[in-house]
């Protein structure tokens, strides 16, 4: 009995071994080493650098709250733009909390003097919370804001606005919103 429990025993801690060595080391360094490679902006975050300094993602939000910048869509996680929080906020569309937190970003959006229809973006959080993009409905509905504080033409605002519109094999055509404040800092 205790020779077939030995024999047993031994390849299946063998192959426990063998296969945590194989999938939890050599595989995820392979992986690693194949990523940085072929694809290094996308490896390490798709960072945006300002010199040597890292100001953002492509590929991640976050919140901009100053009247000069186009604003991203509410996010749901953490307390704003917490990579560490990423979720969205569960609420169902019957739930007062959601129903108060939307009221409180469209009577903001008309504060900030944005008229008429509210794209559902600057009002709805994205399902992860760290959406970096917005529909360019949404950036058009800022415009009027971002060009009379930073009294520039509405039209070159706009044209702006048009030029970072980003067309999408799937999904609809997006803005990146990090990438349209960085072109329109770059205004004189």
């Amino acid at each position: 009995m205790n020779q077939d429990l030995t024999t047993a025993l031994r390849p299946a801690i063998v192959m426990t071994i063998l296969f945590a060595i194989l999938l939890g080391l050599v595989y995820p360094l392979a992986m690693t080493g194949i990523g940085q490679a072929i694809f290094p902006g996308q490896a390490n975050g798709s960072l945006v650098r300002d010199g040597n300094r890292v100001i953002g993602s492509t590929v991640l939000g976050q919140a901009f709250t100053s009247d000069r910048y186009f604003h991203t869509r509410p996010s749901a996680a953490g307390k704003g733009y917490d990579g560490l929080a990423s979720s969205g906020s569960n609420l169902g569309p019957t739930s007062k909390a959601l129903v108060d937190r939307i009221k409180t970003d469209i009577a903001a959006q008309r504060a900030a003097g944005v008229a008429g229809a509210l794209p559902a973006d600057l009002v709805t959080a994205s399902g992860s919370g760290l959406d970096p993009d917005l529909s360019p409905a949404a950036a058009y509905a800022q415009l009027d804001r971002v060009a009379r504080v930073r009294r520039l033409d509405v039209t070159r605002v706009r044209s702006l606005v048009a030029a970072q519109v980003e067309d999408s094999m799937v999904g609809d055509p997006h803005v990146n919103v990090l990438a349209l404040n960085r072109a329109l800092d770059a205004v004189r």
